[in-house]
């Protein structure tokens, strides 16, 4: 299989493990920290009409689903990759960078949440699954 290929596919594969793990993180957090009464967490109008009643343990499980969504499918893609490797995972990394920042707009968030999500939950995990996946190879 051609290298570019097999970069490509890479990256993809990186992308839907860590889109898995993001979600399975999230699908299981409000069992883990439960929101407030009467908010529905899946209804981006009811979060905009209670974000007031969210205290900082909410945002824990969304930021973990982000932060070891983006490392697992990063460290993914700098294993399957033929050449790259960390430009595989900073890939992955950019990619979920850019849906947060998407979701930034879309989900309401108190901008502490926001900085802290976008500053270290996508290119950091990405970096830090490329000195891992460096690691396990040697």
């Amino acid at each position: 299989m051609p290298r570019l290929l097999r970069n490509v596919l890479a990256v993809i594969a990186g992308v839907v493990v860590g889109s898995l793990v993001n979600m399975a993180i999230v699908s299981v957090g409000p069992s883990l920290v439960p929101p407030p009464t009467g908010v529905d967490v899946t209804s981006a109008e009811s979060l905009a009409a209670s974000l007031h009643l969210f205290e900082p343990r909410h945002f824990a499980t969304p930021f973990l689903a982000h932060a070891v969504g983006t490392f697992a499918g990063a460290l993914v893609a700098w294993l399957l990759a033929a050449s790259h490797k960390v430009r595989c995972a900073y890939a992955v990394g950019v990619v979920f960078l850019l849906g947060g920042i998407a979701a930034s707009f879309m989900i309401p968030a108190p901008a502490w949440f926001i900085v802290l999500d976008l500053v270290v939950a996508y290119l950091p995990m990405a970096w830090l699954a490329g000195r891992l996946g460096a690691r396990l190879r040697r």
